[in-house]
């Protein structure tokens, strides 16, 4: 049986993520930073599926919690199949209201986790010829607007080249965009939805078993729904301030996690 890593399991995409992998028959790893939720969400899954799920206490916006994920997913006795570097958050306001120390941790959670953790993971699946590494960004890596969808741009342009340089070796590694998906994400960071139009609105669950079909098919990058695909098309023609305005208008936060 194939085991799967999930940071930021307990809510959101990364909620999906577990029950439709638990669903599948996969042992988890789940990883968040509240113990009692992490626990109450193990149970349930291995109640409702008949699957292991391991409880991995870890706060990624401090180097404890990242060694402490890096750790597992090194530990060649109880091989990590399938990374999903899923945490992440959003800060309200736009740059120069929100302080420095809120932006370098969103830095470290959203580029140093991910480039650690996949690293670790990476390293281990190279070794054995096979795994993969879901690294979830967001359609905002693709319009210009402040520190989380610069970070979320590192995230692609990151994964790209990991793939690219792993390419043949068995590791497939994928950047996940979503748009806005229904989830607590905006409520966390204090931010309104009422200005953001009813279909551009993702159901996560069905977000997660595209993200996981495109993984199959060796996609580097998913954008899974049509309306989004669509969206990002254009975005590549539109002028940069254009979308800049649009951005603003949106949020500063295109896909929570």
């Amino acid at each position: 049986m194939t085991t799967a890593l999930i940071t930021g399991s307990t809510a959101g995409i990364g909620a999906a993520f577990a029950r439709r992998l638990a669903a599948d028959g996969h042992d988890l790893v789940l990883v968040a930073r509240d113990t009692a939720r992490l626990r109450e969400q193990a149970t349930e899954l291995h109640d409702r599926h008949g699957i292991e799920a391991e409880v991995l206490t870890a706060d990624l916006a401090e180097d404890k919690g990242i060694e402490t994920v890096a750790e597992r997913l090194g530990d060649r006795r109880h091989p990590i199949d399938l990374l999903v570097n899923n945490a992440g958050f959003g800060n309200k306001g736009r740059y120069l209201d929100v302080s420095m120390a809120d932006e370098l941790r969103m830095l470290k959670v959203h580029c140093e986790a991910v480039l650690r953790l996949t690293s670790a993971a990476a390293e281990a699946m190279r070794e054995r010829g096979r795994g993969g590494v879901v690294n979830v960004a967001s359609v905002a890596a693709f319009v210009p607007r402040g520190t989380y969808g610069a970070s979320k741009a590192w995230v692609v342009q990151f994964t790209q080249g990991a793939a690219k340089d792993l390419a043949g070796s068995g590791v497939r590694l994928m950047a996940l965009c979503p748009g806005f998906v229904r989830t607590e994400f905006h409520e966390r960071a204090g931010m309104g939805t009422d200005n953001i139009p009813g279909w551009m609105w993702l159901d996560a669950d069905k977000l997660v078993a595209e993200a996981l079909n495109d993984l199959a098919r060796n996609k580097t990058v998913s954008i899974p729904d049509p309306r989004y695909k669509a969206l990002m098309g254009l975005a590549k023609i539109a002028p940069r301030n254009l979308l800049g305005g649009i951005s603003a208008r949106t949020g500063r936060k295109y896909g929570p996690q």
